[in-house]
């Protein structure tokens, strides 16, 4: 299982970043929300998606991570230097704590899943769950957990709050962006 921390500090392509951080507490969501802002990096993240090629980090683009407490999941709205949403990034993973220096981190479950602007739906790394459970780096009840919350984020994903109201709180991240070392 990969671990995977809210400020991206073991992410080699990040050569300089912003950070801000900030606990929410609403009806709709109780979790931390986290935004980084590439200023500077080493290569542009590109992946094949729907049949046509997506930059989903470069220079000027922002990720905004939710982390919900005590859910299997967390997601990602990547947004381009525009400020407009590429795509939606749900992790599906063991619920998200916060490391010794207050950052949120989850350990991954290999399922993904997708949602671009114009709605469409992805479920991505089925086969990487397979083998993760075949070379026992997950228990058959995490499989089992792993595919149940994927299966009901793609039916539900326009309902979680980063979805719905993530703009929001995309506002309230910027005006907290803070210089962040790297690594």
């Amino acid at each position: 299982m990969k671990r995977k921390h809210a400020d991206r500090s073991d992410w080699k392509r990040i050569e300089t970043r912003e950070f801000a951080i900030m606990r929410q507490e609403t009806d709709a969501f109780s979790g931390y929300v986290t935004l980084l802002h590439f200023h500077a990096v080493r290569a542009p993240l590109i992946k094949k998606m729907d049949g046509r090629k997506l930059v989903l980090a470069d220079a000027g683009y922002y990720w905004m991570q939710h982390f919900p407490q005590g859910k299997r999941y967390s997601v990602t709205t990547m947004l381009n230097d525009q400020e407009e949403v590429v795509q939606w990034y749900v992790d599906v993973c063991e619920p998200p704590v916060l490391d010794e220096r207050g950052i949120p981190y989850y350990d991954d479950l290999y399922l993904d899943v997708v949602l671009l602007p114009s709605g469409k739906r992805f479920l991505l790394d089925e086969e990487e769950l397979d083998e993760a459970l075949r070379l026992g780096r997950i228990s058959e009840e995490q499989y089992r957990l792993a595919s149940e919350e994927a299966h009901h984020l793609m039916e539900h994903i326009t309902e979680l709050a980063a979805v719905r109201n993530g703009m929001d709180d995309f506002r309230q991240l910027k005006l907290l962006l803070r210089p962040y070392p790297n690594g």
